[in-house]
């Protein structure tokens, strides 16, 4: 957590996250994408948030956990499903200053250990490396797609969302505004 970050401020991050991660996990759900075979969890996009705040690990972990338990995963799925997530939070934010890495640890983690849970959890009877080359393949749709492009659209506006101070740049933004209609 950075230094100057308050407890409250991380809380609030981590919650929202959390619950975006769930809200987005339910949608695709009903659409059958959000688990099985082949998925494509649009809500893994949100795996990218690490690298702007480190509230997005214990957030991503939490909605992982809570969309597994609403979407009807099993107690396996739940836990280590979840933890797959973490590990991804937690090597995004470690690669968060690298240009394209950051997406890695997302679609490694899931195609790692997702296929495992697959298998014993829901015993599918597909080979290993066919459900590792689905799952990959879906996370690679949502975190190196779809993640990447929410990365660069939240790149723009980091200091609003992501930052505490975010009521000071808005009041010097408000300010300088203010300005230029006054000229």
């Amino acid at each position: 957590m950075k230094k100057s970050m308050k407890p409250a401020f991380f809380i609030a991050q981590a919650a929202i996250i959390a619950a975006l991660y769930v809200v987005i996990t339910y949608f695709v759900a009903a659409f059958n994408l959000a688990s099985g075979a082949i998925q494509v969890r649009l809500s893994e996009a949100l795996t990218i948030l690490p690298v702007f705040t480190p509230a997005a690990i214990p957030g991503l972990f939490i909605g992982c956990i809570l969309a597994n338990a609403l979407t009807g995963g099993l107690i396996w799925d739940i836990i280590f499903g979840s933890l797959a997530t973490l590990i991804a939070a937690i090597g995004t934010y470690k690669l968060r200053n690298t240009k394209f890495m950051y997406t890695l640890p997302p679609v490694l983690s899931n195609a790692i250990i997702v296929p495992i849970v697959l298998q014993k959890a829901y015993h599918m009877e597909d080979a290993y490396w066919f459900l590792f080359l689905t799952v990959g393949a879906g996370e690679v749709i949502s975190v190196c797609v779809f993640g990447f492009l929410l990365k660069n659209v939240l790149s723009r506006y980091q200091k609003t969302i992501f930052e505490q101070d975010a009521d000071s740049v808005k009041k010097e933004e408000r300010e300088e505004v203010l300005k230029k209609l006054e000229d």
